[in-house]
């Protein structure tokens, strides 16, 4: 199935980033569609919890996911996971909770020290956080 994006066409399963060819998702939290590199893979292990694949390789049906607390929060307030996934009743993601906050801490260090870095360089430091 194609849908029409200005004067071009783009298929539901890829688009092109890049110059190459890469699939589009859909995050079970925000329900935004985005490129895969953007997202979080996330299978449902024994049945009863979920676990981050952020290397893309567990095997098993998997559900995608912003790295972000917001999109985290929608998706277990929507019940989203055991849906996507095909599981019955409720899934423990917590492991999923740990790698999203771990993320999300170390993208905040990475602010933090870049903008230090043009800060010692003498250039101007711009959206401080």
């Amino acid at each position: 199935m194609a849908q029409r994006e200005g004067a071009g066409i783009r298929t539901r399963s890829t688009g092109v980033r890049g110059g190459t060819h890469e699939p589009i998702r859909t995050c079970i939290g925000c329900r935004t569609r985005t490129w895969a590199s953007d997202l979080l893979r996330v299978v449902a292990e024994d049945g009863s919890r979920t676990v981050p694949d952020p290397r893309r390789r567990r095997p098993g049906r998997g559900a995608w996911l912003h790295p972000d607390t917001a999109c985290l929060r929608s998706a277990e307030r929507r019940r989203a996971f055991s849906r996507a996934l095909r599981v019955q009743g409720q899934l423990d993601s917590t492991t999923v909770q740990a790698y999203v906050e771990q993320v999300a801490h170390e993208q905040a260090d990475a602010r933090v020290s870049r903008a230090r870095q043009l800060k010692e360089a003498g250039r101007p430091v711009m959206n401080q956080p």
